[in-house]
């Protein structure tokens, strides 16, 4: 039998041939006492050092409430720091991460997580006029009665675990700590058994998009898709580890989980967290104050920053670079941010969740 290729275009970059994991463990080494995640909001930075032993933990409790290869394990949450090491430990075991959009309602998170087979479902809790919990329950009610662990819903006939992304003890559900003090069933050199049995070319993530009819499609990418595409976009806008991030973008989307996220990790960058949801001030803060080199957002995000009534008060000009995507952006914007926000290399993609994403 003939083995397949990869047919490439012409390029100077070779591609990235290692899963996820083993790349943020040479990024960690490379660049230990970098600053890897700071989340402005929740008053937390980390450096590479500690960012590797945070996700390693976490990826052993996942093992350790027994998350297979392949298994789906989904997160329902904004953009806090335990999204991003969800992310790279889901990663490491070789679990398939599922995003689940914060906006969804009921009927929607119910269709992405029996269409996706979720086996493990991280949740945070009210934000606003969305109850995560409440409408988990609304779908899964077994939970309400049910020990942490020994869910047995027909309606999701793979859950068996559901974490709480806080310290309520809700019925039915682990805590963040108890889930994390599982680590200890599950040795270092467990998860780096795992993590050697793993390809790059192994699924990592299943992204919904809603495409134009129906229910939204549920996009799988590997571990190759997503690194290299976060590489490539890091090597567009010039990242080393000495640049910052600032992402006010999404995680659940594909702009910010790998044009973000992926872009900054494989280059030992720091990922800079203003805000749960977008925020201009936040962001205009966060630049301001992380000396953040580049940062990121659709046209309507750097619209109400420039139009920001305190935005002549913050200091912009360690920015150099960035994305902005998502839709056209008018002429006259681009110009303003070029010049107001300093950002003259700032970078234009297109993409789809299909490509993962640029």
């Amino acid at each position: 039998m003939v083995e397949g290729s990869y047919a490439c275009g012409n390029s100077q970059i070779p591609l990235l041939g290692i899963t996820i994991g083993e790349m943020l463990n040479r990024i960690a080494t490379a660049h230990p006492d970098s600053d890897a995640l700071v989340s402005v909001h929740q008053e937390i930075r980390w450096t590479y050092a500690e960012f590797l032993e945070r996700v390693n933990t976490l990826a052993r409790a996942l093992m350790a409430l027994d998350v297979e290869r392949g298994d789906r394990v989904a997160i329902w949450a904004l953009n806090y720091a335990e999204w991003v090491l969800t992310q790279f430990a889901t990663a490491k075991i070789g679990a398939i991460m599922v995003n689940i959009n914060p906006a969804y309602r009921t009927y929607e998170f119910e269709y992405a997580m029996k269409q996706s087979e979720v086996q493990t479902l991280l949740i945070q809790g009210r934000f606003k006029t969305s109850d995560y919990v409440g409408m988990f329950y609304e779908s899964c009610p077994e939970a309400f009665e049910a020990k942490p662990g020994r869910i047995n819903s027909d309606k999701f006939p793979f859950l068996k675990n559901v974490v709480f992304l806080g310290d309520i003890p809700y019925n039915g559900m682990y805590t963040w700590d108890d889930l994390l003090a599982k680590a200890a069933l599950i040795s270092p050199d467990e998860l780096r058994e795992r993590e050697a049995s793993l390809d790059f070319d192994d699924a990592v993530n299943i992204q919904y998009t809603s495409g134009t009819t129906g229910f939204p499609k549920g996009v799988v990418l590997t571990h190759h898709n997503i690194l290299n595409n976060g590489f490539i976009i890091g090597e567009g806008m010039k990242f080393t580890h000495k640049d910052r991030l600032c992402i006010p973008v999404p995680f659940y989307h594909c702009f910010g989980m790998v044009l973000s996220n992926m872009a900054s990790v494989t280059h030992g960058a720091a990922m800079v967290l203003p805000a749960p949801v977008f925020s201009a001030e936040a962001v205009l803060r966060a630049v301001q104050d992380e000396k953040c080199t580049a940062l990121h957002g659709v046209p309507t995000m750097f619209i109400a920053e420039l139009s920001h009534p305190d935005f002549p008060k913050y200091r912009l000009d360690t920015l150099r670079t960035g994305i902005m995507a998502g839709s056209p952006c008018p002429t006259e914007v681009m110009r303003e941010v070029n010049k107001k926000m300093n950002m003259s290399e700032i970078v234009i993609v297109y993409g789809q969740t299909e490509t993962s994403p640029g």
